[in-house]
């Protein structure tokens, strides 16, 4: 005699299909406070409809980007943050296109989690929509994956797709830099997304207490240590519109001022970073003293207060901080460039 089967649904297995298209009814809002008029359809087609127009461009170059959260995501569910989540997955793909003068035209995410928790992966797309708006880019679809047995309960990863474009002429990438050159260096929120694997591993040996410590300035650590990363979209933008000759952009990212800065030198030159022209922010002083850092290994991890660097002429300068300042960049000279000698970039105090 056979064995009777047991019914089952989808459901039963850990995915609630149901709950899906509550989950996209929900941001449905969200993601229409995103579009632009290139956008067409609405949120629910089986691919995001984007009707390009270029005709103001001579030859107009696509420029794709795409990035994640990384470990930062561990403490931001810790701490149930996810609209920072959100806002940190756009900036992370737009910056690095904003170095290359692009203008971000939509942005694609995937969202996975074990078990869909609605509130929550609103609270990320929401600060997706956030960013967005920002930058003036489209959110014009995404994916959410239900994933029982691939994630824990209340973990979720995030990616970010996104393209732009800028005309050929248009784009900069360094190898108009000369010696003479000066960086300005447009100030970061905190830690942006990167360096997390040794944020956390500083807090475990500090014994922190992320929600009751407070910074130097007074500050909450929690907000401080998770602050989302700043969209430096705007001021690129801005200095676009005002002419300013501009020879190099560099995101500080993973590797910090000497990686991200070395890959926009051209061959023969260098850079000198001095450390003492800006204020190292609070958040970085109470992550370090934790334990021993050496000093290079802090500046090739973190971005130590700077999170965009731009490099142009020196009678350039005045005329972009004024620009910069304008759009609500807090903005330091940090160095300038050099022939080669020995380091591609030097940081002195």
């Amino acid at each position: 005699m056979s064995k009777q089967k047991q019914t089952i649904s989808y459901a039963d297995c850990g995915v609630d299909i149901d709950a899906g298209n509550a989950f996209v009814g929900r941001i449905k809002k969200a993601v229409a406070s995103t579009t632009r008029s290139e956008v067409l359809g609405g949120l629910g087609g089986f691919g995001g409809l984007f009707a390009a127009n270029f005709s103001h461009m001579k030859e107009p170059i696509l420029v794709s980007s795409t990035d994640g959260v990384g470990t930062k995501l561990l403490l931001l569910q810790a701490y149930k943050k996810p609209h920072v989540a959100g806002i940190d997955a756009v900036a992370m793909c737009v910056n690095d296109m904003a170095a290359q003068a692009a203008e971000p035209l939509f942005f694609l995410d995937y969202l996975a989690s074990g078990k869909l928790d609605g509130e929550t992966l609103a609270g990320v797309v929401e600060g997706i929509a956030e960013a967005c708006r920002i930058c003036e880019c489209a959110l014009v679809g995404g994916e959410t994956a239900e994933m029982p047995g691939m994630y824990s309960d209340g973990h979720y990863d995030i990616g970010g797709f996104s393209v732009g474009v800028v005309d050929r002429a248009n784009i900069i990438d360094g190898s108009t830099i000369v010696e003479g050159d000066v960086m300005l260096g447009l100030a970061s929120n905190g830690c942006h997304s990167n360096g997390f694997s040794m944020v956390r591993k500083l807090l475990e040996l500090g014994e922190a207490d992320l929600e009751h410590d407070l910074l130097e300035d007074g500050s909450k650590a929690v907000d401080a240590v998770l602050a989302p990363t700043r969209l430096y979209v705007p001021a690129v933008k801005a200095l676009i519109k005002a002419g300013v000759e501009v020879h190099g952009y560099s995101h500080i990212t993973g590797g910090g001022m000497f990686d991200n800065i070395e890959r926009v030198l051209p061959e023969g030159l260098a850079a000198t970073v001095h450390m003492k022209s800006w204020e190292v922010l609070p958040v970085f002083k109470y992550l370090l003293n934790f334990a021993n850092v050496d000093r290079d290994e802090a500046y090739r991890t973190f971005n130590m207060g700077i999170g965009f660097v731009v490099i142009l002429p020196a009678s350039e300068v005045e005329k972009t901080m004024r620009v910069l300042e304008k759009s609500g960049e807090t903005v330091y000279k940090i160095g300038h460039i050099h022939p080669l000698v020995e380091e591609a970039v030097q940081l002195i105090d």
